[in-house]
């Protein structure tokens, strides 16, 4: 067997039998020969190549030194993107102005599809948020969303309202949502008072990170969490860019199935992230075919057996356009601005490094926002799963192309997955 079958199966887990059959599949699709092996080719081209950038010698590529050359260069442009923004605090609103307006300028999101404000008020008039209501001092919703803004109120409930009560909102608010309850309007970003939040450690630490977003009502709230390590400001901004592209998407999907008569359903799955469950997969009999997993399962579980069967993730598409973001920091930086350039066709790249303190090689991942979560934790995890399901959409790409990936996951996310 090819050693690239072999290859694929160490970095993604499955069999080295089931990439072989995968790109025979698909080459049958595309016309394209020995496809995943280029793809191998290209990244450790990308990887020597940004090595040599960054004045590594083959000779010193340990694990190791590997990990701390990428990782000091992303501390540096840390360091730089927080000076071009102002020196921004996130406990201090104001402060932050030139770091939204950037953000916005370089994502360039367009108008979105959401839920009005009318039905907001009437949605948590039917379902009281008591503990919200309690913790403001008001009396009435109509008053709290009218006084407070939508924004606030929205990005809040998590905060302070219960899982069973949200869970629940969810079931019932949402159940009898119709296209006409949307509107057009522009995504918006809060940096959330102090006086909004509750317990926030518990959200932070399951996301791992201290900004989310709320896709049904074009919000991106920012917790205002006080986390002075190497890599925040990168952070910080990469998940704005990375909701700047991802909340259009999701309204783009509202828009499309506006006019089906279980409209209601199809949003609420949306928002769910729903994925096919492994008897669904064996009931479909889905063994070559490409799932379509819309959120990071290896969040709860990185031996969930659906991460080892082809598939692709959309969240992935939306982390490569923030690097197309990034590309746009160059004239407004200046040449500091190239560095950033560096990261954008690197998301799916990883690479294999022999390790100086054990006797075992060890995986590398190259991509952004893997390594930035990695320093921000201060290096007591080093992430992967990034670069994990990039590279699946990477062969997938590989054969069809981004434009075919992209309108089929439009076209078949509801399903779950992707049969040709």
């Amino acid at each position: 067997m090819p050693k690239t079958y072999e290859k694929l199966s160490q970095i993604l887990g499955p069999k080295a039998e089931l990439f072989e059959q995968l790109d025979a599949r698909m080459s049958a699709l595309s016309g394209k020969a020995s496809v995943f092996r280029h793809v191998l080719e290209e990244g450790e081209t990308a990887a020597n190549t940004t090595l040599e950038r960054f004045g590594l010698t083959s000779e010193q590529r340990t694990a190791e030194n590997v990990y701390t050359t990428l990782t000091n260069r992303l501390t540096e442009l840390d360091a730089v993107l927080y000076q071009y923004l102002g020196q921004p605090s996130l406990l201090d609103p104001a402060s932050c102005e030139k770091m939204l307006t950037t953000a916005l300028e370089l994502a360039q999101p367009p108008q979105g599809f959401f839920i009005k404000e009318a039905k907001a008020i009437t949605m948590l008039e039917a379902n009281p948020p008591q503990k919200l209501l309690e913790h403001m001092g008001y009396t009435n919703i109509r008053e709290l969303v009218e006084k407070e803004g939508l924004v606030s109120v929205m990005g809040a409930l998590r905060f302070v309202q219960d899982s069973a009560w949200m869970h629940n909102f969810f079931d019932q608010a949402y159940s009898d949502l119709i296209a006409s309850d949307f509107e057009e309007r522009a995504v918006q970003i809060k940096i959330l008072d102090a006086k909004w939040l509750g317990e926030t450690g518990k959200f932070v630490e399951h996301k791992f990170h201290n900004l989310s977003h709320l896709k049904e009502w074009g919000i991106i709230f920012i917790v205002p969490l006080e986390i002075d390590t190497p890599g925040e400001m990168l952070r910080v901004f990469s998940l704005l860019l990375h909701y700047l592209n991802e909340v259009p998407f999701y309204s783009s999907l509202f828009q499309r199935f506006a006019n089906r008569s279980d409209f209601a359903g199809w949003v609420k799955s949306l928002l769910r992230g729903d994925v096919l469950s492994v008897e669904q997969i064996a009931n479909k009999k889905l063994d070559y075919d490409w799932l379509i997993i819309q959120r990071y399962l290896a969040k709860d579980d990185s031996n969930d057996p659906r991460l080892f069967l082809p598939h692709v993730n959309p969240e992935t598409i939306h982390w490569h356009r923030v690097g197309e973001n990034f590309t746009r920091l160059k004239p407004l930086i200046g040449a500091t601005g190239e560095y950033f350039d560096v990261w954008h066709n690197l998301d799916w790249v990883a690479g294999w490094f022999n390790s100086s303190a054990t006797t075992t090689a060890q995986l590398v991942s190259f991509n952004i926002i893997d390594l930035v979560m990695s320093l921000v934790d201060q290096n007591k995890k080093r992430y992967l799963y990034h670069q994990f399901e990039a590279l699946w959409n990477k062969l997938f790409i590989a054969h069809l192309g981004k434009e075919k990936l992209d309108q089929l996951i439009s076209e078949r996310i509801i399903d779950g997955y992707i049969k040709f």
